[in-house]
């Protein structure tokens, strides 16, 4: 039997995670014994002390045992912390010794969405590949640049750490811990179980691109704003530095350094965010999208689109623009 340890953290914690993981893990046990199969999950809530009040004030947690109860376990879940990162880390410190010696031993361990700042400070995650709330993905690679964040994944698995994206992606982490754990077809009784979508791999058309601007290069920002007031026009590289009085290979360089993004790439992204809010909001065409921000070939703005968002454009209207479909 699989030994779960959901985590109770102090402070401001996700109680969906936590219950949401409790219930799910323990409704498969209830289908496997429907199935004339034992159970699988032993589950447990774990806490520094029996009882943990959320910083929030509405809300607090019974753990059925301390941390120093549990000598060993095979799967550690490590719930959202919503407290500054650095100050839910403190609060929380006492857990990372243990998770780490349990990793040592076997265990895997599972963040969902921001856990993963607390994950990092572990060091487990670093050289790894990693998913959070695409909200925080600039905050979390400014603080941990040593591990490789992935926006578009809605959970990552690199030896025996596994990771979520935003907020209730957690649940399509879980249905694949269910597989590997109890079986593909109790995964997929537990999805229909909770009319949970059990083909979901990335997060890519929830992410709102908001640009890069949190440094301190204004010379960068002005391109930035440039690109974002003028994305409809064809805007060339060179007259843009020259506008800002550099080289085109110095603003290139600047760029990338700021942005993360090519001046090409961030052009590309913001004419995508613009075509989304069209195909969301208005009852314009396809064609008419990709002509009003700046694209008169309708492959090359497809395979852009397409590769930003994971969907096609008429995929990504019928999704969200239930107006324009009927």
């Amino acid at each position: 039997m699989t030994h779960v340890s959901i985590l109770i953290p102090r402070g401001h914690t996700s109680l969906v995670n936590i219950v949401g993981t409790h219930q799910i893990f323990n409704m498969v046990n209830d289908i496997r014994a429907d199935m004339g199969k034992p159970a699988v999950f032993e589950v447990h809530l774990v806490g520094l002390e029996k009882e943990v009040p959320q910083s929030t004030g509405l809300f607090s947690a019974s753990p059925d045992c301390l941390l120093e109860e549990v000598e060993e376990t095979d799967l550690i879940i490590v719930p959202a912390i919503h407290d500054d990162p650095r100050k839910g880390y403190e609060r929380n410190q006492a857990f990372e010794p243990w998770i780490i010696d349990q990793y040592r031993k076997g265990a895997e361990v599972a963040s969902f969405c921001v856990g993963a700042f607390y994950l990092a400070e572990t060091g487990l995650l670093d050289g790894k590949h990693c998913a959070t709330h695409w909200m925080h993905a600039d905050t979390f690679r400014q603080m941990y640049p040593q591990v490789n964040l992935v926006d578009e994944k809605i959970m990552t698995e690199e030896d025996g750490i596994y990771t979520s994206g935003g907020a209730y992606a957690f649940t399509d982490l879980l249905l694949h811990l269910i597989e590997k754990y109890a079986g593909r077809e109790e995964a997929i009784m537990a999805s229909k179980a909770f009319s949970l979508d059990i083909s979901r791999d990335n997060q890519s058309d929830f992410i709102i691109f908001k640009g890069q601007k949190d440094h301190k290069d204004d010379k960068v920002r002005k391109a930035q704003q440039f690109i974002e007031t003028h994305y409809q026009e064809k805007i060339q590289v060179d007259r843009l530095a020259e506008q800002l009085a550099m080289s085109r290979r110095t603003l290139e360089r600047r760029f990338k350094k700021a942005t993360r993004n090519t001046v090409t790439q961030y052009k590309q992204r913001v004419k995508v965010e613009a075509a989304k809010r069209d195909l969301e909001t208005s009852r314009k065409n396809v064609s008419q999208v990709m002509y009003d921000v700046g694209y008169s070939d309708t492959k090359s703005f497809r395979n852009l689109f397409s590769r930003i968002t994971g969907l096609t454009p008429v995929e990504y209207r019928n999704k969200y623009n239930k107006e324009a479909v009927a």
